[in-house]
């Protein structure tokens, strides 16, 4: 049996798992429960779900504050963690009101299995993402004003400009999680047991996760606010603890004092209305980092093209996918730009409810969604109440060669010629 299939078994039956979970708290009318790090957080009801992950409304049985937790299981063990972890630090790495917090995170053993499970403590968007309002749109029979919808894209393309525009400190290797401390382990067994004696302390600190009083920044306390978040975080993995957040915290500090910094863009690889939660005030907030790389990746031979289909059709969706991660090919380099093809679906779905390649006129000719968007075959409704200018801004990103596309500048100068227009 082939390595995929039995991974796409292994999540079969833990979504089971966590559906059974969901389903039993309801039918006893009292919530399951998870405690974690020496806190104990009722489970209220399933946010969302895909892939290995599921999204629960969580509480805090000692502040009662409430969270969006996600759980990763990881069934592969350490390798599994090491992939959760890169959502992680995306997180962490891009500071911008229009991305998502992590308040905090933890790795625990599989008490079904024996793989590792990854929490993410997140806000809670009260108001749901882009999809449940185009759910809305589409059982009410109405639709965004034209005004609030470009402004939504906006915000979420000021997030992209993060990603696309990332400078990191020159010279500076992020530390990766799982991977073990560096040298020969003697001489690193001093510094192990003293993090690890750091971790103990760290679970018996009523302070570690989220308290009432909050932030400056409507966040969550996390102890003594003099010392950051990240210059604490640790997390356990193995029989190691990884300081990662320390080591970025004392990196950023060192580029912000030399200010030597280099261009190194990341591409989100899977933006959709999804993916993109609504702060109580309106605000936008690009979310899901778990399909992140760097944005530039050179393809020599057939192999690395393969490699790279082949992680897209696990984390992308297909109909926001960029049609050069649907047929890879050998001497070129996968950019940025294929987040502004997901823009542009993501835009088009906002407007008339669901992405351009994902309809009943292609399914019903016995088309393909990826022949479709190889093709770029896709036509806005002759109905369409909204802008030429809109239609334009749609239309200039959902080029089938990448190097048509504008860039995130050149969207977001566009995206303010359509909202001055509408003003």
């Amino acid at each position: 049996m082939s390595g995929g299939l039995l991974r796409a078994l292994d999540n079969l039956k833990d979504q089971a798992k966590d559906a059974v979970w969901a389903l039993s708290s309801c039918l006893c009318q009292q919530s399951a429960k998870v405690k974690i790090n020496g806190r104990t957080f009722k489970i209220n009801k399933v946010l969302g779900e895909g892939g290995f992950s599921f999204v629960y409304l969580a509480q805090d049985e000692h502040s009662g504050r409430q969270f969006a937790l996600k759980k990763i299981r990881c069934p592969t063990g350490q390798e599994g963690v090491k992939e959760a972890m890169r959502e992680v630090e995306a997180m962490r790495r891009f500071k911008h009101p229009n991305i998502i917090r992590i308040l905090d995170s933890a790795v625990v053993q599989d008490p079904d299995g024996d793989g590792k499970i990854v929490y993410l403590f997140l806000p809670l968007y009260k108001r749901g993402n882009i999809q449940d309002a185009i759910n809305a749109n589409v059982v009410n029979g109405t639709h965004f004003p034209e005004q609030e919808m470009v402004r939504l894209f906006k915000g979420t393309c000021e997030a992209i400009r993060a990603m696309h525009t990332y400078r990191a400190p020159v010279g500076a290797t992020l530390p990766k999680p799982g991977n073990g401390n560096a040298g020969s382990s003697s001489s690193s067994a001093a510094k192990q047991k003293q993090q690890q004696q750091h971790h103990s302390d760290d679970e018996d600190d009523d302070e570690r996760f989220p308290q009432p009083e909050g932030d400056g920044e409507d966040g969550y306390s996390y102890g003594s606010a003099s010392v950051p978040l990240m210059t604490r975080k640790r997390v356990e993995q193995g029989d190691t603890v990884f300081d990662g957040d320390e080591e970025l915290g004392r990196i950023q500090e060192q580029a912000a004092h030399t200010g030597a910094t280099e261009l190194v863009p990341f591409a989100h690889r899977d933006l959709k209305p999804g993916n993109i939660m609504i702060a109580d005030d309106g605000t936008p907030i690009v979310m899901d980092f778990g399909s992140t790389v760097k944005a530039r990746v050179e393809i020599t031979n057939r192999s690395q093209a393969l490699v790279q289909q082949d992680i897209a059709a696990e984390q992308s969706t297909m109909a926001y996918r960029a049609p050069e991660l649907y047929d890879v090919k050998t001497d070129t380099t996968l950019d940025e730009k294929v987040d502004i093809w997901s823009l542009g679906c993501t835009l088009f779905a906002m407007a008339y409810s669901h992405s351009p390649f994902e309809n009943t006129q292609i399914t019903e000719q016995g088309g393909s969604i990826a022949m479709a968007v190889l093709n770029a075959q896709y036509k806005h409704p002759a109905n369409s109440a909204y802008s030429q200018g809109f239609k334009e801004l749609v239309d200039s990103m959902l080029k089938v060669d990448p190097k048509e596309r504008p860039d995130i500048h050149k969207v977001i100068e566009m995206t303010d010629r359509v909202l001055q227009s509408l003003a």
